[in-house]
């Protein structure tokens, strides 16, 4: 297996992202992915459909939230049932107390008309209230049934508890669930996807999607959804029992909604542009802490540590007060909703306490509904606070969307051919291939590579020498002409079998983190340790490796930052090795390892060359003398072609490249 297939190419520049460009030598740039990208994102560009989609994916869990929405409705529906129980516990005490004081022997009925026959207008009250109880005179507080009352309210909250976790818990699984889903076809279309789209795209983006996108959506649907739910039903159970208890009441608390919506909002549109902010200000602080770490020695070796941190206090600045004015602002949203609250709990407390004056409502009623008004304005907050979450994960969502949506590679072939055999022939005719429409690229090139010739690309930065390397490996799909392997066309073969018939060793060195066995055993599943050990030392890499503390089981960071940069070549030049491919791509592959290393590797690779087909990438042309042949190639033209005898004899584009390398050379060393 090649290396190629897991590398992809390096970021593009900051600001929009640039197509891929003749010779710009995408795919065999850095890692897999690269740092991670900016802050969740506030809107969507076309909120209706991303919600649409969105909600689309939650279909195979259809049953289960139907599930969920019934536990809910259970949960609430105990949840409100609760103050109404513990206001009759109240007037229970309530009527205890006043009985007490009453005379024995007589009957409700007795005092009432003793009371109203005083003509006394607080008597008249008194006697009404009395007349609305369920009173005994002269019988204190029934403890006993009050207990009940008070054993039932919490049977009745442990139930609304139960219930709640269980609609919980089956919300989270429904949203790892989709998520799961999710993450699963993500990969497989960042499988599926061209190189043109990572030439194309920057590495950052494209990981942000697949982690802090994907992570905000499962975060949002577990939590968001299982309080819209709640929310939702709690604000229809309340507002139907403060109805119940008294509607004069209830036009109290509503008159009040209209207030907190117009405070919340204001202060929501306020804090966001904060939050907007604190998350750009964010982001440009994360990118200079990296650039500094990554580059440290440099800051150091310039002696630019104090504008770095300089720059670092000026960021840092920024991001304090842009978090700080959205902590701020966002946090009177409670202040201010608890005010409106008070407002309105002053408002039921006095025209309650007026209605149980008179008659006309219970103690325990008024105590219940205070606390109805409670929980009515509490689930309207949290929806304002879910609308705000909800838009973020759409947003989310679309960004999802739109990488699933790129288009693909151009499907596999239904019936793929397996090479007869596998001797290293590639034959190109009349290829012709353009990245841009309407500027040539590569026109009607035609070659005969033989098995075991070596094949040196060379030419300016630029020229476009790793784009031919890519249609070989058909990372590109060429526009006209055929490139045959064994006599079979490229584009009848399965990409996975294709490209195992390469092996590549890159000038940009990708090792994973993992031990040093584990990275040269990369791609062949069955290497014993002994085919380990004998591609380390074709490499020349188990002298230094046995010199690591822990040998062959040395683990390696993440960047491979515990090695040195010739010590990562001398790995994939073994990984390459242990392979032991039909065809080799080699793009100067010595470059990173020193004078006396670069002679060993290339007397090792003229080993591992024998009876293979090569493709080499050469920038140092006195590498590639005895090539059998060497294509020239100019602003992605071949320009030139034939043997070094052949092409110096010319005098033409190579002789003038060959020997300005020499002229640079003396000049420096002049």
């Amino acid at each position: 297996m090649s290396d190629s297939t897991r590398n992809t190419p390096a970021p593009a520049p900051a600001g929009p992202p640039a197509g891929p460009r003749p010779g710009g030598g995408g795919g065999f740039g850095g890692g897999p992915f690269g740092g991670h990208g900016a802050g969740p994102v506030v809107k969507a560009k076309d909120f209706r459909a991303s919600f649409t989609r969105l909600v689309g994916t939650l279909k195979p869990q259809a049953a289960v939230i139907f599930v969920v929405i019934a536990l809910a409705a259970v949960s609430v529906t105990f949840s409100v049932a609760g103050p109404k129980i513990l206001g009759n516990a109240t007037n229970k005490l309530f009527a205890g107390v006043i009985g007490a004081k009453l005379p024995a022997g007589v009957s409700k009925a007795q005092v009432v008309a003793g009371l109203k026959a005083t003509n006394k207008p607080a008597d008249a009250k008194y006697a009404a209230m009395i007349q609305n109880m369920d009173i005994t005179p002269g019988r204190g507080v029934d403890f006993a049934a009050i207990g009940r009352i008070l054993v039932l309210l919490a049977g009745v909250y442990l139930l609304s508890s139960l219930f709640s976790w269980g609609q919980q818990y089956l919300m989270a699984g429904v949203a790892q669930r989709t998520v799961y889903q999710m993450r699963t076809d993500v990969d497989s279309k960042l499988a599926r996807l061209p190189l043109a789209y990572f030439d194309s795209h920057e590495r950052g983006d494209i990981l942000s999607r697949v982690t802090n996108d994907i992570d905000n959506i499962a975060n949002s649907l577990q939590q968001s959804m299982t309080q819209l739910i709640t929310s939702a039903l709690t604000i229809v159970g309340v507002l139907g029992m403060m109805f119940s208890i008294s509607w004069v009441l209830a036009l109290v608390s509503l008159a009040t909604l209209p207030i907190a919506l117009f405070a919340t909002i204001q202060i929501a549109k306020r804090s966001q542009k904060q939050f907007a902010a604190q998350w750009e200000h964010t982001g440009s602080l994360n990118g200079h802490v990296e650039e500094m770490h990554t580059g440290h020695a440099i800051v150091k070796v310039f002696g630019r540590q104090e504008e770095a941190i300089a720059e670092f206090d000026k960021r840092n600045g920024k991001l304090y007060d842009a978090s700080f004015r959205a902590q701020f602002i966002s946090g009177i949203i409670q202040p201010t909703m608890n005010f409106i609250g008070n407002l309105n709990y002053v408002a039921i407390a006095v025209i309650g306490g007026v209605k149980v004056a008179t008659g006309t409502l219970s103690l325990g009623d008024v105590q219940a509904f205070i606390q109805y008004s409670r929980q009515f304005t509490m689930p309207i907050t949290q929806m304002a606070s879910i609308a705000n979450v909800f838009q973020s994960a759409v947003a989310s969502s679309e960004r999802v969307f739109e990488l699933l949506d790129e288009p693909e590679e151009i499907p596999e072939t239904a019936t793929p051919v397996h090479l007869p055999k596998k001797t290293g022939r590639v034959d190109l005719e009349h290829v012709s291939f353009r990245y841009d429409p309407v500027i040539p690229l590569i026109e009607d090139l035609s070659l005969s590579v033989m098995p075991g010739q070596t094949v040196a690309i060379v030419g300016p930065t630029g020229a476009g020498k790793t784009t031919l390397v890519n249609l070989l490996m058909r990372f590109y799909e060429i526009d006209g002409g055929r490139i045959l392997l064994e006599g079979v066309d490229i584009r009848d073969m399965a990409r996975n079998d294709l490209r195992r018939t390469f092996g590549m060793v890159l000038q940009d060195t990708w090792l994973f983190g993992g031990t040093i066995r584990e990275n040269i055993a990369y791609g062949y599943d069955d290497a014993t340790e002994e085919h380990i050990l004998t591609a380390a030392r074709a490499a020349n890499v188990d002298h230094f490796v046995r010199t690591l503390t822990d040998g062959y089981d040395t683990v390696l960071a993440d960047d491979a930052s515990n090695v040195s940069a010739g010590e990562k070549q001398l790995l994939t030049i073994a990984r390459a090795f242990l392979a032991d491919p039909q065809i080799l791509i080699l793009d100067e592959a010595t470059s990173s390892v020193d004078t006396r290393t670069e002679i060993l590797i290339q007397k090792a690779m003229k080993e591992l060359m024998k009876n293979r087909t090569s493709f080499v990438i050469a920038h140092r042309l006195s590498t590639i003398r005895d090539a059998d042949v060497i294509l020239v190639m100019n602003h992605g033209s071949i320009v030139e072609q034939g043997t070094h005898p052949e092409l110096m004899a010319a005098k033409g584009f190579y002789c003038d490249l060959y020997n300005s390398q020499f002229v640079e050379s003396y000049d420096e060393a002049v």
